[in-house]
């Protein structure tokens, strides 16, 4: 599935504000990020504040779930004395879904605020190797997975979160720069050169 093909899958091909988001290569929580949940037809598309991550026994209800979009992510390594990022992503889907859960809350001025969360799980054994210090991963939906999660009951949604195949993901070392939100540039996507390179 191309770039577009996704956009156009969350029905986000006519929110040119999305697309700002899209090319963020280095969100961080608090951001706001493009996200498909139910809708009463079908799915659609919202920009909700990124919060973190919740374990996966929070399944949700069908209308709590939703899908974030990402081309990659990254993971800290912990190290003797520092931690390593790592950037990873799918092998075999450039853009993909993390499983998600979304909630709307009012504040007193009437400001409405759409928020969302990232389901964790154990780590598979690419990921065990990367996010050592905990070993745990994002949720990430096959394709044939991405309609079960949304619009499915409470089995199909737990059968929808299982550890994405190791075999089907790609882990390298970047640099130390990403640890900071304010740089955000394709750059932060290299590989680390080091001094066997």
């Amino acid at each position: 599935m191309t770039w577009n093909e996704f956009c156009e899958w969350m029905r986000l091909s006519d929110s040119p504000q999305l697309f700002d988001i899209f090319s963020s290569h280095n969100v961080a929580p608090s951001q706001r990020v493009p996200v498909a949940r139910k809708g009463e037809v079908g799915n659609e598309s919202a920009l909700a504040r990124w919060g973190g991550l919740m374990p996966s026994f929070a399944k949700g209800k069908p209308g709590q779930r939703c899908i974030v979009a990402a081309s990659g992510f990254y993971e800290w390594q912990q190290c003797s004395d520092s931690r390593q990022p790592f950037y990873i992503h799918c092998a075999d889907q450039n853009i993909f879904g993390f499983a998600g859960l979304w909630d709307r809350s009012e504040s007193e001025d009437g400001t409405v605020l759409e928020s969302c969360t990232i389901i964790t799980m154990p780590a598979n054994s690419l990921m065990a190797g990367v996010h050592n210090s905990q070993a745990r991963m994002p949720a990430i939906l096959p394709r044939d997975s991405r309609e079960s999660w949304l619009f499915g009951n409470i089995e199909a949604a737990g059968a929808a979160l299982v550890a994405y195949p190791a075999d089907r993901m790609i882990a390298y070392p970047v640099s130390p720069r990403v640890n900071s939100a304010r740089n955000n540039d394709e750059t932060l996507l290299d590989p680390l050169k080091t001094d066997v390179d």
